[in-house]
């Protein structure tokens, strides 16, 4: 398997320069320099957030967004909040990330086999991107798809990011339908025979995580499955 490591720290960089949003570039700004009281002696990053990971990596984790104070602050994907805590604890206990915790985009992080990346790549309001702002950035998930060339298992979290996935998956092909493919938490979805699945699952939000939606192990099972796929696929 062969991958142009290049390639990918170049699609970074562009994603990082990328103004593509006025709304959304204007309000990751307005966030860094207002900050949250919590986080008031902090730099915050402030600009389109990087996708991180094994560039060989057979598993590929999809969420919707950065968040406000999370990855908006530490420039690095579901790094620094409590959806960080929920998802690196899972990904920790399945051998996909060499710690269980997530906090700086300085903590010496790295991530095995597997590959982080978002729907959208600025901090939305509310948590809300709109659709023209997910059109915007779809082209650079396109192009990672193309160049993480070794994924065999997608992780969707949350229904936006699933949808949005199969859209893609449509417009290449690959599948004729997404009405075929029903949201549901820990579902397999079998996209090519042998060679690409994919796993919904609930998005590691506070909202769904303090509400007993979404718990640490509903979320363990999710990646224990991403595990277990592999090794059928191998």
């Amino acid at each position: 398997m062969s991958i142009d490591t290049p390639a990918c720290e170049r699609l970074q960089r562009q994603v990082v320069a990328c103004t593509r949003c006025p709304r959304l570039t204007a309000y990751c700004a307005r966030i860094a320099l207002a900050k949250r009281r919590a986080f008031r002696d902090s730099h915050y990053w402030g600009k389109p957030v990087p996708s991180f990971g094994d560039p060989r990596a057979r598993v590929l984790v999809l969420g919707l967004a950065p968040a406000a104070h999370g990855a908006n602050r530490t420039g690095r994907m579901f790094t620094g909040d409590r959806s960080a805590e929920f998802l690196f604890r899972a990904l920790y206990a399945t051998g996909f990330a060499s710690q269980p915790t997530s906090c700086s985009r300085d903590d010496d992080l790295t991530l095995q086999d597997a590959y982080i990346t978002a729907v959208v790549r600025c901090a939305p309001p509310g948590n809300r991107p709109a659709p023209e702002e997910i059109r915007n950035c779809r082209e650079y998930l396109e192009r990672e798809l193309d160049l993480l060339s070794g994924v065999r298992v997608v992780v969707a979290l949350g229904r936006l990011a699933f949808d949005q996935y199969l859209a893609i998956l449509r417009a290449r092909g690959l599948i004729a339908h997404k009405s075929a493919f029903v949201f549901a938490h820990n579902r397999l979805h079998v996209i090519v025979a042998g060679r690409l699945l994919l796993i919904s699952s609930y998005h590691p939000s506070q909202q769904n995580t303090s509400t007993g939606r979404l718990t640490g192990r509903m979320l363990l099972a999710v990646f224990q499955r991403a595990r277990r796929c592999l090794t059928g696929l191998s």
